[in-house]
């Protein structure tokens, strides 16, 4: 059943799918022809955006299942163990390392929060035992009033240490990996804004593993500082999907206004 020029319904046989075939023939006759592509265009561009988020969903997926496979494996003992020659698939990997803190050449990642509280993260590395290597250990968090560096030695801890955590890769400026030159200090500082180990590496007199240890919580903390707290990891889908349908229901409808536009038209 359609609505002929005249207004009526017509229940004919095949009545529809000349209507079909009227409406695809006035669509693109010479008075709508342009504005039917710039339409069509519209509803592509959209539709494209949908597909765009369904890749971005497919990515998500893969990096969840990655992390999952990741956190699932035994924690990897660092200096015992060969390293991949792709460090980044040791992103958030578990670790263990047993050396000694050298808290001469501790540094302080600034401007972290916790609980909307303004400090620091304390970073010192882990001479690891038997070797001569260090790592760059992520101790936690400090608060502005400890962040001094005269107050660090109350958190320092004697003898060798068993640390575990998880690897974090180290933190660079994009314009770094595009071959401009590296701001590496001159002169020692304690002060830094990223764990960026080549530059750190410049003030150490030993050689830093190519990643750093976010140490994690042991439980004989009890709230103490620094504060550490088990990372927390991400493994939604996002809201991937829920934008793609969207963008699906947009070129639908933006395709069903013009085609109801136009028979309008027509029918006056």
């Amino acid at each position: 059943m359609v609505t002929t020029k005249s207004g009526r319904l017509s229940d004919q046989p095949g009545s529809l799918s000349q209507a079909g075939l009227s409406l695809l023939s006035t669509l693109f006759n010479r008075q709508w022809w342009w504005v039917t592509l710039v339409v069509l265009l519209g509803m592509a561009v959209l539709a494209r955006l949908g597909v765009w988020q369904l890749d971005r969903l497919d990515q998500r997926r893969a990096r969840n299942a990655e992390l999952i496979q990741q956190l699932a494996l035994p924690p990897l003992s660092l200096g015992a163990e060969p390293l991949p020659q792709d460090l980044r698939s040791l992103k958030n990997r578990r670790a263990t390392a047993r050396g000694e803190f050298d808290f001469s050449h501790q540094i302080a990642l600034m401007h972290q929060n916790q609980a909307n509280a303004p400090g620091i993260h304390l970073i010192a590395p882990l001479v690891i035992e038997g070797g001569a290597q260090a790592v760059l250990v992520d101790r936690g968090w400090l608060p502005s009033e400890q962040a001094a560096p005269e107050k660090w030695s109350q958190f320092d801890e004697s003898g060798p240490e068993n640390v575990t955590g998880f690897i974090q890769l180290t933190q660079t400026l994009p314009a770094s990996t595009q071959g401009v030159a590296r701001n590496i200090p001159v002169e020692p500082r304690t002060e830094w804004y990223r764990v960026d180990v080549e530059a750190v590496q410049a003030q150490m007199p030993y050689d830093l593993l190519p990643f750093y240890l976010l140490q994690s919580p042991t439980g004989d903390e009890a709230g103490g500082l620094p504060y550490r707290a088990k990372p927390e990891f991400d493994l939604s889908e996002g809201p991937h999907l829920g934008y793609a349908i969207q963008w699906f229901i947009f070129a639908l409808i933006l395709g069903a206004i013009y085609v109801r536009y136009v028979s309008k038209k027509e029918t006056q």
